[in-house]
């Protein structure tokens, strides 16, 4: 057997987009929306984390009250057994110590209904991810749908709102605008509404401040967001329940919906936790307060690998 017949036999595809659009469904993975029920979640494992300069939150807490790494590891645990109370498959990254802040699951890569986009981290101690969550998804035999190479384009930055909505985040910092606009334009060829929202770089990704809890329900923080993205969500019929900016700031606004009405959010999110459970939501709060001081929350630290309608 030669080299290629060995790659064409492998059940792993490294690249599946259709360039004219059209690209089919995957069966086994993906996911319509970021709301339906979550069964199956990567994870990135917290064991080599270590305090990086990754963005202006994360350089104030070093600043200020550097993270206590032992801690944030024990939340991290506690994060996990959130997801094993819900039943939810958990796979992982396996951990490298030149990767520590591969926990951030969701920045390295996208999963999309088509398979994996493969993004470009801004930063370059980060790049590494990049080459490891493509050994995750070989590992996993999840198809890649497509690699960014225009500019760089991190997960947190790809916010599906409802089925064939994308919201795309650009901050400058971490998401350049051609990146922004390359996987703008894939979705665009599928049929998919995109829409680019230019943010300030200091919220990092959009997936700091407009994040789905529910068919038609959006977490949005008012204060930071820009009206014509709260008028655009309001338009398709979604119900917004704003997150303060204190708490946003504390990444109380990234959060992970597990469909069926069960959240699983940062313990300083009391608002959003009391708007949720007076809506009947079942809400697992976790402390993520020392982890969180690395750069991300819960939303940045999973990336969703399948989702069921329920």
């Amino acid at each position: 057997m030669t080299v290629h017949d060995r790659i064409v036999a492998e059940p792993f595809s490294l690249q599946r987009r259709n360039p004219a659009g059209g690209t089919k469904p995957l069966t086994n993975w993906g996911f319509a929306n970021e709301t339906d029920v979550l069964t199956d979640v990567l994870l990135g494992s917290p064991n080599f984390l270590r305090h990086l300069s990754t963005s202006s939150l994360s350089r104030k807490h070093l600043r200020e009250a550097p993270c206590n790494v032992q801690i944030a590891q024990a939340q991290h645990k506690d994060l996990v057994a959130a997801y094993e109370h819900f039943g939810v498959n958990i796979h992982w990254h396996e951990p490298t110590p030149e990767l520590p802040m591969q926990v951030y699951s969701r920045d390295s890569s996208v999963m999309t209904p088509y398979g994996v986009i493969i993004t470009a981290m801004a930063n370059w101690w980060r790049r590494g991810e990049n080459y490891a969550a493509i050994r995750t998804y070989e590992k996993l035999g999840i198809p890649i749908y497509d690699m960014v190479t225009a500019g760089t384009f991190e997960g947190g930055d790809f916010n599906v709102i409802e089925e064939g909505v994308v919201l795309i985040g650009c901050g400058g910092a971490r998401t350049q605008e051609e990146g922004a606009r390359q996987v703008q334009s894939w979705f665009d060829k599928e049929g998919w509404e995109t829409r680019i929202a230019f943010i300030d770089e200091y919220y990092v990704h959009i997936d700091l401040m407009v994040v789905p809890i529910a068919e038609k329900l959006t977490a949005v923080c008012l204060a930071c967001t820009e009206p014509g993205i709260v008028d655009w969500l309001k338009g398709k019929g979604h119900e917004i329940i704003d997150v303060p900016f204190q708490d946003t700031m504390a990444l109380g606004c990234n959060f992970m919906s597990l469909g069926k009405d069960r959240v699983i959010a940062p313990t300083s999110s009391q608002t959003l936790i009391g708007q949720l459970k007076a809506r009947g939501f079942e809400v697992a709060s976790v402390d993520m307060s020392e982890i969180s001081k690395t750069g991300g929350g819960i939303h940045c630290m999973a990336q969703a690998l399948k989702r069921e309608a329920a």
